[in-house]
């Protein structure tokens, strides 16, 4: 499925200038056809799962308990 650059941004939730500047720096793959870019929505698929997974990552360090510490003792 191929998306124009308006909807890019606002699947990416990216302002649509930003959308253009990767498109010319050719950070992101589109076709022109004549009257608009067209972007291959399937590209952003991989790099999308990487950030949930990265931020399931980060959300599973953060809930985890810190351990008792051996070396305190209880001197009261």
């Amino acid at each position: 499925m191929y998306l124009t650059i308006e909807e890019t941004a606002e699947y990416l939730s990216l302002d649509v200038a930003y959308i253009k500047q990767l498109i010319q720096a050719k950070k992101i793959r589109a076709v022109h056809d004549g009257e608009q870019f067209l972007i291959y929505k399937e590209q952003f698929n991989n790099h999308l799962d990487q950030i949930e997974k990265m931020k399931k990552m980060i959300a599973d360090y953060y809930n985890e308990p810190i351990p008792e510490d051996p070396d305190i003792k209880d001197e009261d």
